[in-house]
């Protein structure tokens, strides 16, 4: 009895935790574009077909040394804090504590604002996201409706503690999300082109910027990079996950949006979600199953949570920790039925928070951090960059970019559509572009 009991708690434990580079890889892919991915031949129609394209490959790179920034600062707290034997592995590590354990209590504040309200918009932009597709499956159901049903849906994630415990759901939507991409570059291929097809954007410096945002958007979805670098067993590998994890992505966001944008071109503007275009088979249906990025997304907040509660380190107490998370599900729900404007909401994100926590914040803390010749003696450049000077360089022309194009910009853009789209439908609206 003993002996089976033993073998089922090891079956569970394969199934449920996971903690190695390819956990790490899942994790990362699954959680990075998701149903964005269903958005970006919108992006194409509004950006044209070279600057859609360039404006993905810039802000993969982009992403990709940010998340090497994030890394870096990363491995510098953890080891001070297992230096100093402070180290709890009750205790999940977070951005804001790494910024505040590095520089300091205003930091601290500047993280948690910012990469909380990320989390927040990100998992309602989810829930937002998975009620269209459920509108799309069965329309007897306003948009809004879905929205309270799914919402509903999305209360037992907080059963799931940790990042590590995503193991099966992550290796779900890697699946479901190669599934999609790969059926929209067919199914563009086969439907064919229903007459003649206009390649004429960009038609206005409005649609530009909202187009580049929402790829700004797409590429920065790592504000859960310390939670999975912290899940792993070899945390310091995870920038090179992360990178392999956008090569893997830009074979699927390319294609997809190029075959899309290709095929209907300008008529891509009136679908903010690709799979609307396309006939109704189940084929199509199959690729409208994708809700796993909620989970991955909410999971910051959780954990801050149980810290403002004081139960997080608190060894057991699974059930009470549990029941704690459900004001976080209502806040996001909430958000959810508020402002249900798919794609929308999606550039106000990109402009007001993606630029600060993805981007911006990193590159500026890294630059702060190591102003010091102590901190940069600790160690040095990586090997591909001849000197400190090299690395400066690239943070200072990241922070440039991200404030001028991302949050000037961007947030022009986003402010004067979201603005238009509150004229329009207003809070709590029924069912948004039905």
């Amino acid at each position: 009895m003993w002996g089976h009991s033993r073998r089922l708690t090891r079956i569970a434990s394969t199934i449920l935790n996971g903690s190695s580079v390819i956990d790490a890889w899942f994790n990362a892919t699954s959680y990075q574009v998701g149903q964005v991915l269903l958005t970006l031949p919108n992006s194409f129609a509004q950006l044209g077909l070279v600057s859609g394209i360039l404006f993905q490959l810039l802000y993969g790179t982009l992403g990709a040394w940010a998340c090497y920034m994030t890394t870096w600062l990363y491995m510098n707290y953890r080891k001070r804090f297992e230096r100093e034997a402070l180290y709890n592995d009750k205790h999940e590590i977070q951005w804001y504590e790494v910024l505040d354990g590095l520089l300091g209590t205003f930091w601290k504040y500047l993280g948690l604002i910012f990469n909380t309200g990320l989390q927040v918009l990100q998992s309602a932009i989810t829930l937002i996201g998975a009620s269209n597709l459920a509108h799309i499956l069965n329309d007897r159901l306003d948009k809004r409706s879905w929205t309270l049903v799914l919402g509903a849906c999305v209360i037992p994630s907080i059963l799931i503690p940790r990042a590590q415990n995503y193991r099966v759901l992550s290796s779900v939507g890697i699946v479901m999300t190669t599934y999609t991409a790969w059926y929209m570059v067919l199914a563009s291929i086969f439907q064919g082109k229903d007459g003649p097809v206009k390649h004429s954007a960009p038609h206005s410096s409005l649609d530009y910027f909202l187009g580049a945002s929402n790829i700004l958007y797409a590429f920065g979805g790592h504000g859960l990079t310390i939670e999975l670098t912290h899940a792993m067993k070899k945390p310091q590998k995870f920038k090179e996950i992360y990178l392999y994890a956008v090569l893997y992505i830009w074979t699927l966001t390319l294609p997809s949006a190029i075959a899309v944008y290709w095929t209907y071109g300008e008529e891509m503007l009136h679908h903010s979600y690709a799979l609307t275009r396309f006939h109704k088979s189940k084929y199509r249906d199959c690729s409208l199953l994708q809700f796993v990025q909620f989970g991955f997304s909410v999971l910051p907040i959780y954990l801050t949570w149980e810290k403002f509660c004081g139960i997080h380190s608190l060894p057991g107490r699974y059930l009470l920790k549990s029941a704690a998370r459900l004001p976080v599900v209502i806040l996001v729900w909430l958000v959810a039925l508020m402002i249900p404007f798919i794609g929308v909401i999606n550039i106000v994100a990109a402009a007001f928070f993606t630029s600060f926590t993805i981007y911006i914040v990193p590159c500026v803390a890294f630059m702060v951090y190591h102003r010091s010749t102590s901190a940069r003696k600790a160690k040095g450049p990586p090997f591909w960059l001849p000197s400190w000077i090299w690395i400066y360089a690239i943070n200072v022309g990241v922070v440039v970019w991200i404030l001028v194009i991302g949050v000037g910009f961007g947030a022009w853009a986003g402010v004067r559509n979201l603005r238009r789209k509150f004229h329009l439908f207003g809070f709590f609206t029924r069912c948004y572009e039905c």
